[in-house]
C-alpha cells in the first residue's frame, strides 16, 4: 500500500494541474483527483495500472463529470439518485486523451494579480503542488488556521473574479513572473530540505529544474529567471554528495567534492553569466552566487565565508527576512567566529519552533563552546520532526558533544 501511496502522490501534482485547466475549477479538480485516489487505493493492489497517472487522470475526469451532474439535478430540487454511469463518448474521450503537463501554465493562473500577493505562492503551491497547508503554514512561517483562510480567500477570487484558464499574453507577464518564481523557489526549497528525498516532495527537485529550464528559455531577458535556473542548478550539482555512507545529511563544506556533478554546474555558471550581462541584479542571482561560492570548493580551495557573508549582507537589503537572518549569521560565524555569528542570530527575530534557527544555534554555540546550549538547541531541533538524512545528522552532532 506504501508504494501505491507514493505513486499517487508522485502523481497528483501533474493530474491536478491538468484536472484544474481542464475543468476551470480548483476545488472539482482536488475533489476528483481525491475521490480517484481513493478508489486507486482499492483497485490497483488487485491489478496494477500500466500508468497511473493516466489511471487517475481517467478516473478524476469522470467522478468530475460526474458531480457537475449532480449539481445540475440538485440545482432543479430533484432527489440525487446513484451517481451515473460515464457514457461510451465520455469513457472513449478520457481513455484517448494524453495527459497534458499543465503545471507551468496553472502556475501562471494561479499567480494571477487579482489575487492578494501574499496568498498567489501559497494557493500556486497548494493546488500546483499538492503541499499540505501544515508544510505550507511551516514555509511561510505562519498558523496552520490562518495559511487555510488564505488558500480559500485565493480560491474564491479566482472564481468570482471570472479569472481566465489561459496562459496570458506576454505583455502580462511581468505582473505574475515574482510569484511564479516565487513558487517555483519555494517548491524547491521542500525538496532541497530533504537531502535524501525521502518525503512527499521529493519529486520537485527535478520537477523545478525542468520547470526552470523551460522559463529560462521562454524568458531569456529576464535575469532572476536566469538566476533561479542557476540557483536550482548549483544546489542539484551538490546532490550525489549530500549523503555520507550513512544515510545521515553531509554539509556542503564537508562534502566529497568528486562526486559533485561538473555538468550541472557548468549550466549554473552559463545562466548566471547571462545574468550578470543584463545588469539588473536581484535576489535568486545572488542566492546563486552563494551557491557558486560554496562550489568553488571542486577547485581545492576552501570555502570562502568571508565572500559568502559579504553575499548575505547584499541578500539582507534585497531580501530582508528570517531566513536570509539566520544564513547571514551562520555565514557571519564561520568567517569573523562564534561570537558575531551568535550576536547576528540574536537580532534574527527567529521563531523558536523553526528547525533551521534551532540548528543554526546549535553550530554556531557549539563553536563557542557552549555546549550545553548547543545541546538544548540540538534536542529542540530533533523535536521538530526533521527529514530522515538531517535526524541522522543532529543526532550525530548531539551524540558527539556528549562523548
Amino acid at each position: 500500500m506504501r508504494g501505491w501511496a507514493e505513486a499517487i502522490s508522485a502523481t497528483r501534482p501533474r493530474v491536478v494541474a491538468a484536472l484544474a485547466a481542464r475543468l476551470r475549477d480548483l476545488d472539482l479538480a482536488e475533489d476528483a483527483f481525491a475521490d480517484a485516489t481513493a478508489s486507486a487505493l482499492t483497485a490497483w493492489p488487485l491489478q496494477a495500472p500500466r500508468d497511473p497517472a493516466a489511471w487517475l487522470w481517467r478516473a478524476a475526469l469522470r467522478r468530475a463529470i460526474d458531480a457537475k451532474r449532480r449539481a445540475v439535478t440538485r440545482a432543479r430540487y430533484v432527489p440525487d439518485g446513484p451517481a451515473p454511469d460515464a457514457t461510451p463518448e465520455e469513457v472513449l474521450m478520457a481513455a484517448g486523451e494524453p495527459i497534458p503537463d499543465e503545471r507551468l501554465r496553472l502556475i501562471f493562473i494561479c499567480c494571477h494579480p487579482a489575487i492578494a500577493p501574499d496568498a498567489r505562492v501559497a494557493l500556486t503551491l497548494k493546488v500546483v503542488c499538492g503541499l499540505s497547508t501544515e508544510r505550507l503554514a511551516r514555509a511561510f512561517l505562519v498558523a496552520e488556521p490562518a495559511m487555510l483562510q488564505r488558500i480559500t480567500r485565493a480560491k474564491r477570487k479566482i472564481r468570482d473574479a471570472g479569472v481566465p484558464f489561459e496562459v496570458p499574453g506576454r505583455e502580462a507577464w511581468p505582473e505574475r513572473l515574482e510569484a511564479v518564481l516565487a513558487t517555483l523557489e519555494i517548491a524547491y526549497a521542500q525538496a532541497y530540505e530533504d537531502a535524501a528525498l525521502a518525503g512527499d516532495a521529493a519529486g520537485f527537485a527535478a520537477e523545478v529544474m525542468r520547470l526552470s529550464g523551460i522559463l529560462a528559455e521562454l524568458a531569456p531577458e529576464e535575469p532572476e529567471v536566469l538566476g533561479l535556473a542557476a540557483l536550482v542548478r548549483f544546489a542539484e550539482a551538490r546532490r550525489p554528495a549530500r549523503l555520507d555512507d550513512t544515510g545521515a545529511m553531509t554539509p556542503p563544506d564537508q562534502q566529497d567534492t568528486a562526486l559533485w556533478r561538473a555538468d550541472m554546474i557548468e549550466a549554473g555558471a552559463n545562466l548566471l553569466d547571462r545574468a550578470a550581462e543584463l545588469r539588473r541584479t536581484g535576489p535568486r542571482q545572488i542566492m546563486a552566487a552563494i551557491h557558486a561560492l560554496h562550489l568553488s570548493r571542486s577547485e581545492d580551495r576552501p570555502t570562502p565565508w568571508g565572500d559568502i557573508a559579504a553575499l548575505y549582507e547584499v541578500l539582507a537589503q534585497l531580501r530582508p527576512n528570517v531566513v536570509t537572518a539566520v544564513n547571514r549569521a551562520v555565514a557571519l560565524g564561520e568567517a569573523f567566529g562564534a561570537d558575531a555569528g551568535l550576536e547576528a542570530l540574536a537580532q534574527a527575530e527567529a521563531p523558536e519552533d523553526w528547525l533551521p534557527y534551532q540548528a543554526a544555534r546549535a553550530g554556531l554555540c557549539a563553536k563557542a563552546g557552549r555546549t550545553a546550549e548547543a545541546a538544548r538547541a540540538l534536542k529542540a531541533a530533533l523535536a521538530l520532526g526533521p527529514a530522515p538524512a538531517e535526524r541522522l545528522f543532529l543526532q550525530r552532532r548531539l551524540a558527539a558533544l556528549a562523548g
